[in-house]
């Protein structure tokens, strides 16, 4: 008889005590929300539109044009493209831009040529200290796009 009582006062309880999985899911809330905004790759572009307008600058911009191969060519306002190493790039452009703060700056990349040549200059460009850069890009046709099933 003894032996009964003592299973009734040990009995297993079946049930899942979820407060530590509850804390566990907050201190995993709080880390995300607080690494989420340094996820950032901090190179600003300014993408272009679909049937954009062009762009009116009262002065001319400089263009970094990527070749197909990774090649760089170098167009300061109104002179002509010039082929130019990453580092030379880098040291025109940041003096050209800290001279003439309001300038904008272009990137110009091949059509058939690898991005990662492309991410390249905007991050090289971005450690010359220019502030914003935009992507070159060919005006589209009208009945191209309608045949692609876009508007």
């Amino acid at each position: 008889m003894r032996h009964s009582g003592r299973s009734k006062r040990f009995k297993l309880k079946s049930e899942i005590n979820v407060v530590p999985y509850i804390d566990v899911m907050l201190v995993l809330l709080i880390i995300f929300m607080v690494t989420t905004p340094m996820l950032n790759s901090n190179v600003d572009v300014n993408l272009p539109q679909a049937h954009a307008k062009s762009m009116q600058d009262k002065k001319e911009p400089i263009i970094v044009s990527v070749g197909q191969n990774g090649q760089l060519f170098l167009t300061l306002g109104t002179a002509k493209k010039e082929p130019i190493d990453v580092e030379g790039m880098k040291a025109k452009v940041g003096a050209f831009v800290k001279a003439n703060p309001e300038v904008s700056v272009l990137v110009a990349g091949d059509r058939d040529g690898k991005y990662d040549g492309v991410y390249q200059v905007l991050a090289e460009l971005q450690q010359a200290g220019v502030a914003k850069v935009g992507l070159m890009s060919q005006p589209g046709q009208a009945d191209a796009g309608a045949k692609n099933g876009r508007p």
